[in-house]
C-alpha cells in the first residue's frame, strides 16, 4: 500500500495529532506562572529602556552635530572672537554644561562659559590624526562623566581654534513617574549617571533609608548584568514579540523583592535607527537601564492546572470515539471488501461474500455477491438488480466522516468561542497604564524637542548668514544645513514680501503671502491632504528677510514610531491629527470621543504646566490610552499640541489573555487536525469509494465493456483491480459458452392487390 494513500495513514496521523494535542493542552492550558510579574510588565520595561536609549542617542548625536555644524558655519563667515562664538552658541542652544575655545597651536584658553571643561584630558597634538575630532568621554574628579564634542574654527591668517563643548549623560525629557529610576551604564557595568533614586542622606527615616539603599544596590546589580548582556549580537537578543523592531540589544531583567515589591528592569543599548549604520552614541559602548518596583499582589493571578487536565482528558475521550468510528465503520469494512474481492479473484466462490452493513461498502459488498454468483454460472439477469440500502444502511462514508467532524468540533468550538474567555473584568496591571502614560509623555517631549531643535538650527543659520552673505554663499549654507538635517523637506530664504532669494530641497508648499511670519513655528495646510509645519527665523540686517524651513511629515511620523504603544497620533490644539505611526487622514478628529476628552483633560494646567494622563477604558473592549501635551520650554510649547496613544490590552501578555489565547489556539489546532485528516480521508477514500460503488453495481448489472482501473495504490485501488479481474473472468466465461444459432426471423409477405382490396 502507498505510504500517503489508503485509509490507514490518515487515521494514524489523526490519532497521533490528537494524542499530542491532548498532552500539550494538559501541560500548556494548566501551566502556572510563578514569576509573579506578568510578561507584559517586563516587556513594557524593555520598551521603556529602548525609549531612553533612543532619547540618549538622539541627544548625543544632535549635540555633536550642533558643535561641528556651528564651527563650520562660523568658519565660513568673517573671523570673530572666541567670546562672540560662545555667546552666540549659548544664546542659540542651552544644552551644554560648559563650552570653551582653545588655541590649537599653543593650547591657550581663549574663552570659556559654564562649568570648567576638562581640557587636561584632551591631547591637542592628536587632533590632526584619524578621528582626532571624535567625541570622547572623560571622568571628572568627583566621579561624574562628561562627553566632549569638538569643532575647528579656521579663518585665513588667523590661529586655528578648537571649539569644545561638554555635556553630561543625563536623559533629556524622560518621564519617570513614581518609583522608577534610570541609569546610563558603560561597558564595564559602572553607572555614569542616574535619575530617580535619592541619596541615602536625604531619607527622613530608617525605612526610607533602607529602601533607598536597597534600590541603589539593586540598580548596581542590574547595571552589571546589563553590561554582560550588552555584548551579545542584537539579532540573538530578541524574543519573539518583545521589541524585534529595535536595532540594538534590549531585554528585561527580574530582580529581588523588598517587602511586597519586586524590582524589574529593562535594558537597551543606543543604536542607529537604520540597520547597518553607526552613530556617535552607538559607538561609545553605553547602555541604558530602567528599573521600577512592581507590587506582586496586583500582578499575575495563579491558574489551576485542573482546566488543562480536563480539556486534555476530554480530547482523549472525544478523539477515541472519533477514531473508533473510523476504524469500525470505515476502515474495517473497506479492508473486508479488499479481502473478499481478492478471494473471488483467486477462484474461491464457495462461500458467500460478507456484505458490510452501511453505505458504499454495503453496495460494493452486494455487487461482489452478485458477481460471485455470476462467476458460478448464473446470468446477470438472474442475480437481480442492485437494491439500494434503506434506513440506517444508507449512511455513507461521507456521513460517517461528518459524524467524526462533529465529535471533534464539539471539543474545539467551545475552546475557540466560549471557554476560558477574558471578559471586561480582566485584571490589567496598573503598571501598564503608568508606563503608557510615561512613555507617551516621553514621546511628546521628544517631538517638542525635535521641533525646538529645528527652530534653533534655523536661528543659528540665520544669524550666521547676516546682511553680507551673497546668494551663492547662502545657497551653499542652505545645502549644508539641508544635507545635515533630514528633518526639512525644503529650506529657503525669503525677503519681506515672501519672494524666494535662495532655496534648497523641494518646492515650497507655503504660498508667498504666508511665508513671512513673526511666529517661529506654525501649522499650515488646513483642509488639505498633508499638514505643513513651518519654522521661520529672521535674518539680521536684511530688512525683514527670513530663513524658512518646512518640516517633513515623515520626520514627525518617524518620531512617533515606537513599539509597544499601539496607535500613536500627534494632534493640534483642536485635537485634529497631524502625524501618526500608522496611516491617517490629515486634520481629521480622533476616532473616539473618549480620546478627545482625554486630550482636553491632559491639557488642563495643574499648577504651572499641564500633566500627562493615562486611563484604562473598559467600554467597547478593554484598552489603555494616554495623552501628553507639549510641556516645557522652547517655541514648540506655544503650539498647544499633544501626543495621544491607545492600544487594546488583549494584545498584551496579561495572564487572562494569555490563557484565552492558548485556549483558542488549542481549539484551532484541534479543528485544523480534524479538517486536515478528515479531508484527507474524504479525498482518498470517500470520493473514490462512492465512484467504485457505482461501477461495481454497473458491472454486476451486466456492463462488461467499461474497464475498471485504479486511481491510487491503496485499498480502494486494490478492490478496483479485483473487480477488473472479475470483469475479465466474466468475459472469458462468456467467450467459452457455446453459441446458439438464433431462429430465422419471419419475413412478411407483401400484400397482393386482391388481399388489399379484400381488406
Amino acid at each position: 500500500m502507498s505510504l500517503i494513500g489508503g485509509i490507514r495513514p490518515p487515521i494514524a496521523v489523526l490519532s497521533a495529532l490528537l494524542l499530542t494535542l491532548a498532552a500539550v493542552t494538559a501541560l500548556v492550558l494548566g501551566r502556572v506562572d510563578d514569576t509573579g510579574v506578568p510578561k507584559a510588565v517586563l516587556t513594557s520595561q524593555q520598551h521603556f529602556a529602548e525609549d531612553g536609549a533612543v532619547a540618549l542617542r538622539a541627544s548625543i548625536d544632535e549635540s555633536v552635530t550642533d558643535v561641528t555644524r556651528s564651527a563650520a558655519l562660523f568658519s565660513a563667515g568673517q573671523p570673530v572672537s572666541g567670546d562672540a562664538v560662545l555667546d552666540k552658541l549659548g544664546s542659540t542652544y542651552q544644552k551644554w554644561m560648559g563650552t570653551a575655545v582653545v588655541e590649537v597651536r599653543t593650547g591657550k584658553l581663549v574663552a570659556a562659559r559654564g562649568e570648567t571643561v576638562p581640557l587636561t584630558d584632551v591631547d591637542l597634538a592628536s587632533l590632526s590624526g584619524a578621528d582626532g575630532l571624535a567625541p570622547r568621554m572623560v571622568r571628572q574628579k568627583n566621579g561624574e562623566a562628561r562627553l566632549l564634542s569638538f569643532g575647528l574654527l579656521t579663518w585665513p591668517d588667523k590661529p586655528q581654534l578648537l571649539l569644545v563643548a561638554s555635556r553630561n549623560l543625563k536623559f533629556p525629557g524622560i518621564s519617570l513617574g513614581q518609583f522608577r529610576s534610570i541609569a546610563v551604564v558603560d561597558s564595564s557595568g559602572a553607572i555614569l549617571s542616574s535619575d530617580g533614586i535619592a541619596e541615602p542622606e536625604s531619607a527622613s527615616n530608617s525605612i526610607d533609608r533602607q529602601d533607598i539603599t536597597a534600590s541603589r544596590k539593586q540598580l548596581k546589580d542590574f547595571a552589571q548584568r546589563t553590561a554582560r548582556l550588552a555584548q551579545r549580537d542584537p539579532r540573538s537578543s530578541k524574543e519573539p514579540g518583545t521589541g524585534g523592531g529595535y536595532q540594538g540589544v534590549s531585554g528585561s531583567l527580574l530582580g529581588g523583592m523588598l517587602l511586597s515589591d519586586r524590582s524589574v528592569a529593562g535594558y537597551a543599548t543606543p543604536a542607529a535607527p537604520d540597520p547597518g549604520e553607526n552613530t556617535t552614541a552607538s559607538g561609545l559602548g553605553l547602555s541604558v537601564v530602567a528599573m521600577v518596583k512592581v507590587t506582586e499582589e496586583s500582578a499575575a493571578r495563579a491558574q489551576s492546572p485542573v482546566f488543562g487536565l480536563l480539556a486534555g482528558g476530554a480530547l482523549l475521550v472525544v478523539g477515541a470515539l472519533a477514531v473508533a468510528v473510523l476504524l469500525g465503520t470505515v476502515q474495517r469494512p473497506l479492508i473486508r471488501l479488499f479481502l473478499e474481492s481478492r478471494r473471488l479473484t483467486r477462484g474461491d466462490l464457495t462461500r458467500p461474500v460478507t456484505v458490510p452493513g452501511y453505505g458504499e461498502a454495503h453496495r460494493i459488498g452486494g455487487a461482489l455477491e452478485r458477481l460471485r454468483r455470476q462467476l458460478l454460472g448464473e446470468p446477470a439477469d438472474a442475480t437481480g438488480p442492485a437494491r439500494r440500502p434503506s434506513g440506517a444502511r444508507r449512511v455513507g462514508t461521507r456521513a460517517l466522516l461528518a459524524v467524526c467532524a462533529v465529535l471533534l468540533l464539539a471539543w474545539s468550538a467551545p475552546l475557540m468561542l466560549l471557554v476560558n474567555r477574558a471578559d471586561s473584568t480582566a485584571v490589567v496591571p496598573r503598571q501598564l497604564v503608568n508606563d503608557q502614560r510615561e512613555r507617551t509623555d516621553t514621546l511628546s517631549d521628544r517631538v517638542r524637542r525635535a521641533l525646538n531643535e529645528g527652530d534653533a538650527d534655523l536661528q543659528s543659520v540665520a544669524s550666521l548668514i547676516g546682511d553680507k552673505t551673497a546668494p551663492e554663499a547662502m545657497r551653499s549654507v542652505l545645502a549644508r544645513t539641508y544635507n545635515e538635517n533630514r528633518r526639512y523637506r525644503s529650506l529657503y530664504v525669503v525677503d519681506s514680501s515672501g519672494a524666494i532669494q535662495a532655496r534648497e530641497g523641494k518646492s515650497p508648499k507655503v504660498i508667498q503671502k504666508n511665508r513671512v511670519s513673526d511666529k517661529p513655528l506654525r501649522l499650515l495646510g488646513h483642509g488639505g491632504k498633508e499638514p505643513v509645519v513651518v519654522a521661520a527665523a529672521e535674518i539680521p540686517g536684511r530688512d525683514g528677510a527670513q530663513l524658512v524651513g518646512e518640516f517633513r511629515v515623515e520626520f514627525l511620523n518617524a518620531l512617533l514610531t515606537r513599539p509597544g504603544l499601539g496607535v500613536v497620533r500627534l494632534v493640534d490644539d483642536r485635537s485634529r491629527i497631524i502625524a501618526g505611526n500608522t496611516g491617517f487622514l490629515a486634520f481629521r478628529p480622533l476616532p473616539d470621543e473618549h480620546l478627545k476628552d482625554l486630550v482636553e483633560a491632559s491639557a488642563q494646567r495643574l499648577g504651572k504646566k499641564p500633566r500627562p494622563a493615562g486611563v484604562l477604558y473598559r467600554e467597547h473592549g478593554v484598552r489603555i490610552a494616554a495623552a501628553a501635551p507639549f510641556s516645557g520650554s522652547g517655541s514648540a510649547e506655544s503650539l498647544g499640541w499633544s501626543v495621544v496613544s491607545w492600544q487594546p490590552v488583549d494584545h498584551l501578555a496579561i495572564p487572562e489573555y494569555d490563557s484565552q489565547n492558548r485556549t483558542v489556539l488549542a481549539g484551532l489546532l484541534g479543528a485544523a487536525a480534524a479538517a486536515a485528516c478528515l479531508g484527507w480521508l474524504h479525498i482518498v477514500v470517500a470520493r473514490p469509494l462512492r465512484t467504485l460503488a457505482e461501477r461495481a453495481e454497473a458491472l454486476a448489472g451486466g456492463d462488461r465493456r467499461t474497464v475498471l482501473f485504479p486511481q491510487h495504490h491503496d485499498e480502494v485501488g486494490a478492490v478496483t483491480r479485483s473487480l477488473e479481474l472479475i470483469r475479465q473472468q466474466l468475459q472469458d466465461q462468456r467467450a467459452r459458452q457455446p453459441h446458439h444459432t438464433p431462429p430465422p426471423r419471419h419475413t412478411p409477405q407483401p400484400y397482393t392487390p386482391e388481399q388489399y382490396t379484400r381488406n
